[in-house]
C-alpha cells in the first residue's frame, strides 16, 4: 500500500464499516455484533483488511456499471465527510478514559480538529468561507499541540515521553504538508489533494491518541 492508502485504510473500519453495522443492530442485533466483532478481529490481525474489503466492493460496482476506476466514488471525500457525522464517543480507540482535566482536554481538542477538517468538502468551493475554515484549523492545531504538551508530564518513563514527542513531531510534519497542499490548491484547484492531506492530519491525530492511551491507561 502507498502512504495514502495506509492512511485511508486505518479509517475505513471506524468511520465507515463499524457505524453501518451499528445501525443494523436494530434489525438483527446478534448478527450485526458477530459481524462487527469478526471484522474488528480481522482488522487487528491483518491491518488494512477493511480497506481491501471495501475496495473489492467498489471495484465490483465499477465493473458491473462500466464505470472508470475511481471516477465516481471518491473515497477520500466520503471518509472526510463521514468523520464529521460520527460521535467521538463511538470512536473508543481514539478516546482517553482518564478523568484528569489534561486528558479530557486532549479529547476535546482532538475531536474539535477532526470535526473542523470534516467540513472541508462542504466549504472548499466557497473561497471566503474556506479561508475562515483554514484559520480555524490552524487554531485547532495549535490548541491540540498545547494539549499534548500538558499530557507529557503524565507519561511514565522516558521512552513513553519520547514516543509521544515523536508522534507530536509527525503531527507537526503533516500539519506543514497540509499548509503546503492548501497553497498548491489555490494555484491548481485540486480538491482531492486537500481531502487526502486532511485525512493524513486526522490519522496523525488518532496516532497521538492511541500512543497516549497505550502509555497511560
Amino acid at each position: 500500500m502507498t502512504m495514502g492508502e495506509n492512511t485511508i485504510a486505518s479509517l475505513v473500519f471506524p468511520i465507515i464499516l463499524r457505524p453501518i453495522l451499528t445501525q443494523l443492530e436494530h434489525r438483527d442485533l446478534g448478527a450485526s455484533q458477530t459481524l462487527k466483532s469478526a471484522i474488528s478481529k480481522a482488522e487487528q490481525a491483518h491491518s488494512g483488511f477493511s480497506y481491501d474489503f471495501l475496495m473489492a466492493i467498489i471495484n465490483k460496482i465499477e465493473l458491473s456499471h462500466h464505470l472508470p476506476p475511481g471516477q465516481n466514488l471518491y473515497l477520500n471525500e466520503i471518509i472526510l465527510r463521514l468523520q464529521g457525522s460520527i460521535s467521538e464517543n463511538e470512536l473508543v480507540e481514539y478516546r482517553l478514559n482518564r478523568a484528569e482535566d489534561a486528558f479530557q482536554e486532549l479529547n476535546k481538542k482532538s475531536a474539535a480538529l477532526k470535526r473542523i477538517l470534516s467540513r472541508i468538502p462542504d466549504e472548499i468551493s466557497d473561497r471566503k468561507t474556506f479561508l475562515e475554515t483554514i484559520k480555524e484549523i490552524a487554531s485547532a492545531i495549535k490548541k491540540l499541540l498545547d494539549a499534548v504538551n500538558e499530557i507529557v508530564g503524565f507519561i511514565p518513563g522516558s521512552s513513553g515521553k519520547q514516543q509521544v514527542e515523536q508522534r507530536k513531531k509527525e503531527f507537526v510534519k503533516y500539519s506543514k504538508k497540509f499548509s503546503t497542499t492548501l497553497k498548491e490548491y489555490f494555484k491548481e484547484g485540486q480538491p482531492n489533494a486537500v481531502f487526502l492531506s486532511a485525512l493524513y492530519l486526522i490519522h496523525q491525530t488518532n496516532q497521538i491518541m492511541i500512543t497516549v492511551k497505550n502509555r497511560c491507561e
